[in-house]
Order: C-alpha cells, then structure tokens, then sequence
C-alpha cells in the first residue's frame, strides 16, 4: 500500500498522520517536492487558507502539488478543501482547481462560531468538527457529495480527489479517513 502524505507547513497534520496510522497505512510528513514525489496520496490539512499559500510558496511546491493532482488522490480538509477547489470566495484567492467546487471561506463565520455537529456517511453518524468552516456553495456535475450539514454539502468527492469542509482528524473516530483511504487499496 502506498505511503500517505501529510503536508505539514501548517495545521494539524499530526492528527491526521494518527488517522491515516490507524487505518493501517504508513504516513510521511511532505515539506518538500522531494518528499511529495515519494508518497501515493496527499492530505491537505486545515489552517489558514492564505497562509497556507504563502508557505507553499516559499517551499516551491505550487507546481508540484498540482502536478500531482493529476494522477494522485489528494485529500483536502477546511484549508484545504479551499486550496481543491475551482473558485474561492470571501475574498477571491489562488486555488489548485483540482476539484468543480465552489467555496466560501468562513461560510460558517467566525471562530466563536465553530461547532460540533453530526453527519451521516454511509449510514453511519460521525462527527463533524467546523472551526471557521468555509461553506461549498456550488459543485460541478462530476462532484459527488458525500455528506451534508444544514442543508450544504460538507464532504464531497470528483474523481481521485476529496474534500471536507470540517475537521475529521479532530473526531473521535476515523471513518472520513478511511473512505479517502479505500481508494489506495
């Protein structure tokens, strides 16, 4: 089975390295291209939009994320489900356009806004960590949702790729890591 990337300039990429571990995966912090070339998938981790950019940026991995994304499973949560898609909002930014959604950053609003709240996936309830969510306001036609919370989609798949717009690493069980993991099987 492929080693699942982590990247980890910015966020909780520690808890998401523990989640994908317990689905019996190897995980690898990815800082560098070098390092991003050596896993089969990647998980973009929560943190601030922005300056999750300017560190990707400065580590040269533009390029070589996106470029990645064309053959490999990226896994975007909060930030990152910002950084998957084709158009950001609240404000306008630089994203990967790797996935037809539209998002809002902090569609939920502010930090004392976050919540704990409950979705169905697969039948099952989990919970759904939102901490200054963004909101997917439009999905494309090849989009899949997976899950919804008051009405939006939260967590919704195109091709290899999948996006939450909550924490997952945050719950207190793991089933959000696992179907991004299947498709490594």
């Amino acid at each position: 089975m492929p080693t699942v990337g982590i990247l980890a300039l910015q966020g909780d990429f520690a808890a998401h390295a523990a989640a994908v571990e317990l689905s019996g995966f190897a995980a690898r912090q990815v800082r560098t291209a070098a390092q991003l070339g050596e896993v089969g998938a990647l998980i973009i981790p929560g943190g601030e939009s922005t300056t999750m950019l300017k560190l990707i940026e400065i580590e040269n991995l533009t390029g070589p994320i996106q470029d990645f994304g064309k053959t490999k499973p990226i896994f975007g949560t909060c930030a990152g489900a910002i950084l998957l898609a084709r158009h950001v909002t609240n404000p306008s930014q630089f994203s990967f356009n790797l996935m037809d959604i539209e998002v809002e950053r902090n569609g939920y609003g502010r930090q004392m806004d976050s919540t704990i709240g409950t979705l169905s996936l697969n039948g099952v309830e989990t919970e759904a960590v939102f901490i200054r969510a963004p909101i997917i306001r439009q999905t494309g036609p090849l989009v899949k949702v997976l899950a919804s919370y008051k009405g939006n989609p939260v967590l919704v798949e195109q091709g290899l790729h999948m996006a939450a717009t909550f924490h997952p690493e945050l719950a207190t069980s793991n089933p959000v890591h696992k179907l991004f993991l299947e498709r490594l099987r």
